[in-house]
């Protein structure tokens, strides 16, 4: 068995003995047949960003062979607000290489993530994981690369307080028990995450936390391993759809709101990527940051206004994009710096084996420590359609390599220290700002869109969808005017609670 097979927590993984992406139909009908499976759940994305699901009783193996040959209907008009009640039929077949056992259901259920196909058997131009298979194969057109990515999904528990062991409040970064409540539910979801495919790098208590009324709320953490970005962002929605199931069992709530109250620390999705080229990470030359990430840092940089469209989809994302945060407001880069939209983590870059300096029994380790460069995103928050934010910053990164000045736009946009510092009061006047409001980030958009919209990437129909919906709020002054004001704030946080 491959080191990729071996302790994998996927069942289908380890009862198949073969990787995720070589299943096949006649895979998916062993597995069912030889584990007492009773149920097959069809789970696609809608308009609303949130998954919907299809039950299917296994009535016998021709019924079984027929939905996963064929798939089934489902109503477009009632999943996505472009598509029009008189002509909204549209097909989803499931995608074999999603396949995972369900963590909740009582009857034994194997669930699929689906893709979405038109009347003529054609994939949906406008759905929006179409999107980001169109963005991914336009990117590598393009390069000759592969764009890889990876999320770092960040939440709210909300249960009622224990009394016991107070966490300081807005210290709980890392923070184990007693002083954190839900490491014991995080280290679940994680559980049942990796049982679905999930490529989980680690989970953590974050830095928000806080008491109100009785009621705790902890912020929470975890963070993917970088894939090829169509599977990142199938992760992510799995992932949210676990979270959110097993808060359910536990009687908690739970929340990726970008805010959920005046002054305590906001939810982002930050986005780590990657680019590869025949298996090796070409973020990196030499031990510093390759042309290949600068030109992709570039075209984030030109076109990070538009991406928050994408990314900030609700009037609360922008409580959370203000400045002195943690959270970006100006449009620059730099290394190891969270004050800046585009961040260069510490690469594991040094030349010493910190390993055999730990532990000085092992030997020498050799190991390749380039592939975990990446660069992060860090203004996207959970009220993104996943699919539509990875595939938005695809375009981003393509859009470097398309540019013929952007070596120069990374030199000028790029800062070696916190950007708020003194030092910086020259430089911060010459960068461009993120916009302030959903109203902003359409205007950004609609300026932009030709971008987005080239190699038949993001279709004119989602485009329009998009800027509509964004304009709908009539949220331009609206964080002006409630500034300080703690109960508007709270009204606007019960309403968009549930986002993403």
């Amino acid at each position: 068995m491959s080191k990729e097979l071996e302790l994998c927590p996927n069942k289908l993984v380890g009862f198949l003995n073969k990787p995720s992406k070589e299943f096949t139909k006649a895979d998916i009908v062993r597995f069912i047949t030889e584990n007492d499976i009773q149920m097959v759940n069809f789970m696609y994305p809608a308009g609303d960003g949130r998954l919907k699901t299809l039950n299917f009783v296994i009535n016998n193996a021709a019924y079984l062979d027929a939905i996963l040959t064929c798939g089934e209907r489902v109503d477009g008009s009632s999943l996505f607000p472009f598509i029009e009640a008189g002509s909204s039929d549209l097909y989803v077949l499931p995608r074999f290489s999603t396949a995972f056992v369900d963590p909740f259901a009582e009857i034994p259920t194997l669930a699929m993530l689906c893709s979405y196909f038109n009347k003529d058997g054609e994939l949906l131009e406008s759905s929006p994981e179409n999107t980001l298979r169109k963005a991914c194969k336009a990117f590598t057109d393009v390069t000759g690369m592969e764009f890889q990515a990876m999320g770092e999904l960040e939440y709210y528990v909300i249960a009622p307080d224990c009394g016991m062991f107070p966490a300081t409040d807005q210290k709980g970064y890392h923070e184990s028990a007693p002083y954190a409540k839900f490491n014991e539910f995080r280290q679940q979801c994680m559980a049942y995450i990796a049982q679905a495919g999930g490529q989980i790098k680690y989970g953590h208590s974050e830095v928000g936390n806080f008491t109100i009324n009785d009621v705790t709320y902890e912020q929470n953490e975890i963070e993917f391993l970088p894939v090829d970005a169509e599977n990142a962002a199938d992760q992510l929605m799995i992932a949210k759809w676990i979270i959110r199931n097993l808060a359910y069992q536990y009687g908690y709530d739970i929340t990726f709101a970008p805010k959920i109250t005046a002054g305590k620390a906001g939810s982002g999705l930050h986005v780590h990527m990657r680019i590869v080229k025949d298996g090796q990470n070409q973020m990196l030359d030499g031990g510093v940051l390759s042309a290949t990430a600068r030109k992709a840092i570039a075209g984030m940089m030109e076109l990070a206004p538009s991406i928050t469209a994408f990314g900030n989809t609700n009037p609360t994302s922008y409580f959370r994009l203000v400045p002195h945060q943690e959270a970006p407001t100006n449009i620059c880069w730099g290394d190891r710096n969270r004050s800046v939209l585009v961040r260069v983590p510490l690469g594991w870059a040094a030349k010493s084996d910190m390993c055999k300096i730990a532990n000085p029994l092992e030997s020498e380790s050799n190991y390749d420590t380039s592939q975990k460069q990446t660069v992060e995103m860090r203004s996207p928050d959970g009220s993104a359609d996943v699919y539509q934010l990875i595939a938005g910053l695809a375009v981003a990164c393509r859009h470097g390599f398309e540019m013929e000045n952007a070596l120069e736009v990374a030199e000028k946009t790029y800062v070696n220290v916190n950007i708020h510092q003194k030092e910086n009061e020259a430089k911060l006047k010459d960068l461009a700002q993120l916009p302030d409001s959903c109203e902003a980030s359409a205007d950004c958009l609609e300026r932009q869109r030709k971008v987005f919209e080239q190699h038949n990437v993001f279709s004119p129909a989602m485009i329009d969808g998009i800027i509509k919906r964004l304009r709908s709020y009539g949220d331009r002054t609206l964080r002006q005017e409630i500034n300080g004001n703690q109960e508007e704030m709270l009204k606007l946080v019960n309403r968009y609670f549930h986002c993403g």
